[in-house]
């Protein structure tokens, strides 16, 4: 069996071994999620207090939304957000011309996108739309890095690597989000996934948090 990794140029084929980690990295990773998470709440209280307020005034509908995705062995979790979005995004989709919809089926994801508001832009190009994760990270049913979280109709692009891409929690970073997000293509995302779980680690962990303020300082890959 092989696995996605990547090389300098574009996407190669390697041995694939789905890693066992002790019992002493889970507990530890698991302390982490718990201090980092309560901690960026109690800290970015006022700050998120502010978003709201700014998401409200701009437009309508609800402050925070949960969007369904799966989590750990494929179970439904909700993973929490600040809405970007206009009321009946859903609706607008349906309007999309045939290279829109071509780009969304994809990418599931539009680089002009018609549905976000301009609070919601700025959010999305900052990443502060995703905050409230780390309410999903104090709960258990998220990781700060893990693996990138996706909807169910996605599974199927990672194709005999999704049973293993189920095998770590999602994460509010990892290798993808810090190694170029909307820049890369699909086939790369999963490729990244899957070099994250076969290297997954305490350091690499703490690298890749690490790496993460400076990439969203420089607002690389976000839209």
């Amino acid at each position: 069996m092989q696995n996605l990794e990547l090389n300098d140029d574009n996407v190669v084929f390697v041995q694939d071994k789905i890693g066992e980690k002790s019992i002493g990295y889970y507990i530890l990773k698991r302390i982490i999620d718990l201090i980092g998470s309560f901690c960026g709440i109690i800290l970015l209280s006022p700050f998120m207090l502010l978003i709201a307020v700014a998401i409200r005034i701009d437009s309508k509908g609800s402050i925070i939304f949960g969007h369904e995705r799966l989590g750990y062995k494929g179970k439904h979790i909700k993973v929490y957000k600040f809405r970007t979005m206009i009321e009946n995004a859903e609706g607008v989709l349906k309007k999309l011309t045939p290279e829109q919809k071509r780009e969304y089926k994809e990418n599931f994801k539009l680089e002009h996108d018609p549905r976000i508001t301009k609070v919601g832009d700025f959010l999305r190009r900052t990443s502060l739309d995703e905050l409230p994760q780390l309410l999903n990270i104090f709960i258990g049913n998220m990781t700060i890095v893990g693996s990138r979280p996706i909807v169910q109709k996605e599974l199927p692009k990672y194709g005999k690597y999704g049973k293993k891409f189920l095998s770590v929690k999602p994460g509010l970073t990892g290798l993808w989000q810090t190694s170029g997000r909307s820049d890369t293509s699909y086939e790369e995302r999963v490729a990244l996934d899957m070099k994250y779980i076969d290297n997954r680690g305490i350091w690499s962990d703490i690298k890749i948090i690490l790496k993460t303020f400076v990439v969203v300082i420089k607002k690389d890959g976000a839209r």
